[in-house]
């Protein structure tokens, strides 16, 4: 034990399951715990709100105690990182620098500086993986050299892997009592400041307490409901609850106060010791392994928080309008159920994953088209849990840009929340100015009569603003955008039609569209719940003969008729594919199995031979089904 060890806290901001910080101890006769404030380096690599600034000082003053009852300390050292480490390494004589090793450019870029500067100044420099599960090189390596780009073939990849390490072993007293800190080194100026000393204002009382403590708190007390973590089904989770109802863990996994290993294990013994648990993706673990999926494919993937030049990213001529973007940002759109979803991300940081999906979907590919860059902006500002890889990676996947083509889902600002929620309990809390409204029209208030409005002391266009765009129209047209974006692509010839989308001329936002590829095997109880309000139509290409058999084996009744037998019934699917220029000629097979019934074309003509296309057609759910899952059976999800 000879070397004096600076340990550099980068996000991995907790004492347990710290390898980096185990291996200084345990190499070492001093060791001096440092924290680089270098605000130009954190706000270049990430926007940093107000609410993001209290969560990392509330960490490290967090980590500041934890270390002082080991009898050690916390280094915050302000300045830019590369001219701290060179006074700190002077000053204390230190021959060995240590951090955990971080996917993000920015700190790649750090550890690039910092291990030059080892060369430069005789220090050595080590690292360890602790804020992933698996070193992301070897899941590469083990795909041929590139990320695996959907998650069932990532899953495929680390089955080849392995399970994760196990996490590091507690540090304890005794570590530091055979390498000591030297506490008396230190000065003010070297302890954690406050929002005052940074000239940071926030008017909002904290709901998310920053550290590891907490974290660790929060892990126990659901560990503790061994029931619900067998059970938990992330897509059945209510977006628009008073309370989280996930596990409300994803921003102590982003700044690194909780380990997502010890997470990981700590579910696989639960499980290990039930007969029936919920699976990837939509158990806990799962939710875990979304994560992992973001990071690795970030960390092979040149440029992927931007659509140009980043290789897996559709490249689409996204609108520029600063207006709506400014309205979406700060809860001016009109649709209550968005507005209260960017109320509440304004004032707590944290909002539930499918209302994440919403207001994404709302900007960008549902109703604005707007970039998925804006809204990633946006968030990364405002969540406690933005996290590079996830956020840019979900933005990318909810846009259509990336991982995830199903466009013709679109996400009403209407019917979404009041599936959950009917009272409007959540609109009311995060919008006061709309408390007055009956249930009836809490969700389109503009419906409501004028002497309701009046009634309710808010009049809509004075008090609260009109719908920005017409739901229905917007979506209908962007969805059409979408399908000749596709359609251009020549990786995706044969589609042939892609989405038929139902009218809504009422305008009162009860529309969408819902459609599913075979490989999902969905039925209507799997249906996300508000996107979809009464028939939804789709189409999807497969190879010739390959769904029919398909279907037959997945125990579907089948029967036959001709496409003029649908058009004559002056059906939807029949009509759209007569308007594409498709013949009587054609064979319908349709196939019924429970409340989900599913038609498979044959299509015979239209330039292309052979082509077969699967039409879905599935029942409105019942209020019994809405409870079943609200979201695809293979969905991303975010661990919050």
């Amino acid at each position: 034990m000879t070397h004096r060890t600076i340990h550099l806290f980068r996000k991995g901001l907790r004492l347990h399951d710290n390898p980096a910080l185990l291996g200084a101890l345990e190499s070492s006769a001093v060791v001096y715990p440092v924290f680089a404030l270098d605000r130009d380096f954190l706000q270049a690599g990430a926007l940093t709100g107000g609410l993001r600034w209290r969560f990392l000082l509330q960490s490290l003053q967090d980590l500041e105690r934890s270390l002082a009852t080991l009898g050690s300390r916390l280094y915050v050292l302000q300045g830019r990182y590369e001219q701290v480490l060179r006074d700190r390494v002077r000053r204390w004589g230190v021959t060995q620098v240590t951090f955990d090793t971080e996917v993000e450019p920015y700190y790649a870029q750090q550890e690039d500086c910092i291990r030059a500067l080892g060369r430069e100044m005789g220090f050595g420099v080590r690292s360890c993986v602790a804020h992933t599960l698996y070193d992301l090189r070897r899941i590469v390596q083990a795909n041929g050299g590139e990320p695996p780009l959907t998650y069932k073939k990532f899953l495929h990849v680390l089955a080849l892997l392995g399970d994760p390490e196990k996490p590091a072993r507690q540090i304890t007293p005794e570590d530091f009592q055979k390498c000591h800190t030297p506490t008396e080194e230190g000065t003010e100026q070297d302890r954690v400041p406050s929002l005052e000393d940074l000239g940071i204002a926030v008017d909002t009382e904290p709901l998310w307490i920053g550290g590891e403590s907490q974290g660790l708190q929060r892990l126990e007390k659901h560990m503790e409901n061994q029931g619900w973590v067998e059970n938990v089904a992330k897509p059945r989770t209510i977006p628009n609850s008073l309370l989280p109802s996930t596990t409300g863990l994803s921003p102590y996994f982003s700044t690194g106060c909780l380990s997502v290993r010890t997470f990981y294990h700590r579910l696989s013994n639960i499980y290990a010791q039930s007969k029936n648990h919920s699976l990837p993706p939509v158990s806990l673990q799962g939710q875990v392994l979304w994560r992992e999926f973001f990071y690795t494919v970030a960390s092979a993937t040149p440029n992927f928080t931007k659509m140009a030049s980043n290789p897996i990213c559709l490249q689409i001529d996204w609108a520029t309008k600063a207006e709506a973007l400014e309205k979406w940002k700060m809860a001016k759109t009109g649709f209550p159920w968005i507005d209260a979803i960017m109320t509440q991300l304004r004032q707590e940081g944290w909002i539930h994953h499918l209302a994440r999906h919403a207001v994404a979907c709302f900007l960008t590919r549902g109703d604005l088209w707007i970039s998925w860059e804006e809204g990633m902006k946006v968030f990364e500002e405002l969540l406690l849990d933005a996290d590079w890889s996830v956020n840019a990676g979900s933005w990318m996947w909810l846009s259509c840009s990336s991982f995830f083509q199903q466009f013709f889902h679109c996400y009403c600002p209407v019917g979404f929340g009041r599936r959950t929620d009917p009272n409007g309990d959540y609109i009311r809390r995060y919008l006061p100015v709309l408390r007055g409204f009956p249930a009836k029209y809490i969700y389109d208030p503009w419906n409501a009569p004028e002497s309701v409005q009046k009634v309710a002391k808010c009049v809509i266009g004075v008090h609260y603003p009109k719908p920005m765009v017409n739901h229905a129209e917007a979506s209908r047209l962007n969805i059409e955008r979408m399908k000749q974006i596709y359609q251009q692509l020549s990786c995706y010839r044969g589609l042939g039609l892609l989405a038929s989308v139902p009218s809504n001329p009422t305008g009162s936002g009860n529309g969408g569209m819902v459609g599913f590829s075979s490989g999902e095997g969905m039925h209507a109880s799997h249906t996300p719940t508000g996107i979809m309000e009464a028939q939804a139509v789709s189409v999807l290409a497969y190879s010739h003969g390959e769904s029919h058999t398909g279907m037959q084996q997945q125990g579907y009744q089948c029967s036959r008729s001709s496409l003029s037998a649908y058009t004559q019934a002056e059906s939807q699917a029949g009509s759209s594919l007569m308007q594409q220029g498709y013949t009587h000629g054609s064979n319908v097979f349709s196939y019924t199995q429970g409340d989900s019934h599913q038609t498979q074309s044959m299509i015979l003509q239209q330039g292309r031979g052979h082509l077969s296309s699967m039409l879905t057609t599935v029942k409105r759910p019942s209020s019994e089904d809405s409870t079943q899952g609200i979201g695809p059976k293979v969905q991303r999800q975010s661990i919050n």
